[in-house]
């Protein structure tokens, strides 16, 4: 997977301006609306907010946590990435809200997220940035391993995305929660990535634009004047692609993909996430 440098500091920044988008938009959200189905297969609205408390509560507990002990070699991102699907069923049981209100599950995201900022911010109790080194490059113990911190962060940022989406299109009629541009950024390029390294290769060029851009795909290598395979897709319809959310042909019929070349159907590659 690309090895982006990944700055502790821009995305802590990113995730706390992103829970404050969640938290505006959940406390003017109608009660009656938390009990409709989420879109994501048997949870409701107040169960995908049960699991964003966690989301959040994660934060500060991975890096206020002891280190791994030495010598510990990280995850690659895409790697623990890919143990999300098989946790799946075990987090929806984990984060359904049960017989919470939407009164408790704010107070609980609000709280969560206030826990965060601290960690992230460098309190007292904060995440140790001591020692002269670039705290993204620190190990910590993440929920399914080993990472260094700003991976983990990143994989933050990119549940708080993802998330934000569905809640929006979950409740359609409502305008959906903001999503911070660096932070739509982080999620659309770590996505990229994951595919580059699922399907490394130089025949197929992926473009996000304004985010993201990358050969990809097995075949014959382009190097020079307009590439032969060509797929475009705008962010939010490369975030809902990745992790399952929209199909293939459902993105090409809709306008918000453009693929050009033999081989440009990715449909056997997506989605990334589920």
């Amino acid at each position: 997977m690309r090895n982006r440098r990944r700055d502790f500091g821009a995305l802590g920044q990113q995730i706390v301006v992103q829970a404050r988008h969640l938290d505006g938009w959940l406390a003017d959200l109608e009660p009656s609306r938390w009990t409709v189905p989420s879109g994501l297969d048997g949870w409701r609205v107040a169960d995908l907010v049960g699991h964003l408390v966690t989301v959040q509560r994660t934060v500060a507990q991975t890096l206020r946590a002891a280190p791994p002990e030495p010598p510990t070699v990280p995850l690659a991102v895409g790697g623990y990435l890919a143990g999300l699907g098989p946790a799946a069923g075990a987090i929806r049981e984990r984060d359904r809200a049960g017989d919470r209100g939407p009164a408790e599950l704010l107070e609980e995201f609000r709280a969560a997220s206030t826990q965060a900022a601290a960690a992230l911010t460098g309190t007292p109790d904060g995440f140790d940035r001591a020692g002269g080194s670039d705290p993204s490059t620190r190990v910590v113990a993440a929920p399914r391993g080993p990472l260094r911190a700003g991976d983990f962060l990143a994989t933050r940022v990119l549940e708080l995305v993802v998330h934000a989406d569905d809640l929006g299109r979950s409740v359609p009629e409502v305008s959906p929660p903001e999503l911070e541009p660096a932070a739509l950024r982080t999620a659309v390029r770590l996505l990229v990535d994951l595919l580059a390294a699922n399907a490394p290769g130089r025949s197929v060029e992926l473009r996000v634009p304004p985010h993201a851009a990358v050969q990809a795909v097995p075949g014959p290598r382009h190097t020079r004047g307009t590439p032969p395979n060509v797929v475009e897709a705008d962010p939010l319809t490369w975030l809902r692609l990745a992790t399952g959310r929209l199909g293939w042909a459902e993105a090409v019929a809709g306008g918000g993909v453009q693929a050009s070349g033999d081989r440009s159907d990715l449909s056997a590659l997506l989605p990334l996430l589920c």
